[in-house]
């Protein structure tokens, strides 16, 4: 058994599994690494219940706590996924927003457990490292965006 030495950790109510689960199946260098059961009763759950789920998200070491509805999580944590197309962009926005997510603004959307994600196209994080003119650009036309629109982010670094 191995432990990052710093991994994500995420609260979830009761789901921490069928979260680490989807986003398994749905994003690229993921996968579900260990499910954990309570040894013993716990203020949200009883001896024998998932506990904690050890998952990666690309490449990102994680684990997520049953820890009950305490807590709910916020925009203040966001799991960026840098996409290479628009294809990659459509696929991984539709998959978090079709299974009961929803829509925010400017590539960022949140999954049925309430995590934020922003599915950045590559052209974008481009054209703002470029800086100047382009980067006010490409940054003016993403504002009116929800998901990101790579053909119109290109035509706006082009001016």
């Amino acid at each position: 058994m191995t432990f990052a030495k710093a991994m994500i950790c995420l609260w979830y109510d009761k789901d921490a599994e069928a979260a680490a689960r989807f986003y398994a199946k749905t994003f690229p260098d993921s996968s579900v690494d260990a499910v954990r059961l309570a040894p013993a009763d716990y203020p949200s759950g009883k001896a024998g219940d998932v506990l904690t789920v050890e998952f990666t998200v690309a490449g990102v070491r994680c684990v997520g706590l049953n820890g009950g509805p305490a807590f709910t999580h916020d925009e203040a944590f966001s799991f960026m996924i840098v996409t290479e197309d628009q294809a990659e962009t459509d696929r991984l926005w539709n998959a978090v927003v079709g299974n009961g997510g929803r829509e925010s603004a400017c590539g960022w959307c949140k999954d049925r457990w309430g995590v934020s994600w922003q599915i950045t196209p590559r052209v974008l994080l481009e054209a703002m490292a470029a800086g100047g003119p382009e980067a006010e650009r490409a940054f003016t036309a993403m504002m009116d965006m929800t998901k990101i629109d790579v053909a119109a982010i290109e035509a706006a670094r082009r001016g």
